[in-house]
């Protein structure tokens, strides 16, 4: 393996006093990491769910090391150039961190974890904002899933909806979400009741560099 740079002083001063000593502990952990473990990979992600990331991270932990936080921190670690890389190559990796990205380090083969991340698409209930997998729309009649308590609650969520002898019932169709647009307050609340997991988080391995 070639010759570390751990231990090459980095200056830190640009950033604000307050964090600075945080800052500093992340770019150290990733340094050690990088001797610890044979791969490296960058990963990016759509829709965090910090639940499912750490089942995610549980399942890895003997074997893995994850980081997640300022690209611009991370990047500091690995090196932004030939010259302050800790490996040689590792400059290349830092230049992909941009965005929703994370480094992982493994010992693991590689087959075993693109299988991994390749089957790690969790559904979930969609939040405000995320765009609809699928257009969901609601028949006119009775709404036997909900109790007439609910009644004016989902008026207030836009439904056109009534009372007819205690049961709740639209008196119109009803398009909760249309697929490809973004989901209001109103439509993620209504398909939370209902039971649709609209959304989704995928972990996508971006590139991976060995010794």
């Amino acid at each position: 393996m070639p010759k570390s740079k751990r231990n090459k002083i980095v200056s830190l001063s640009k950033t604000k006093k307050k964090g600075k000593e945080h800052k500093e502990s992340i770019v150290n952990s990733i340094r050690e990491a990088a001797e610890s473990y044979n791969s490296i990979y960058v990963f990016s992600f759509e829709n965090m769910r910090n639940l499912k990331f750490k089942e995610f991270r549980e399942q890895l932990k003997s074997s893995s090391r994850f980081f997640l936080g300022s690209n611009k921190v991370m990047q500091v670690a690995l090196g932004r150039s030939a010259s302050d890389e800790i490996r040689p190559g590792l400059y290349k990796v830092s230049k992909l961190l941009r965005g929703d990205a994370g480094l992982f380090l493994t010992n693991m083969p590689r087959e075993e974890i693109e299988s991994l991340f390749n089957k790690f698409e969790e559904n979930d209930f969609a939040r405000t904002g995320s765009i609809a997998t699928e257009k969901v729309e609601l028949p006119e009649g009775p709404l036997d899933q909900f109790t007439h308590e609910m009644e004016p609650f989902l008026r207030k969520q836009g439904m056109p909806v009534r009372l007819n002898k205690g049961v709740v019932e639209l008196v119109s169709d009803f398009v909760v979400c249309e697929e490809g647009k973004p989901l209001s307050p109103e439509s993620a609340r209504i398909l939370r009741l209902l039971g649709y997991e609209n959304g989704y988080f995928p972990i996508k391995l971006d590139m991976q560099m060995e010794p």
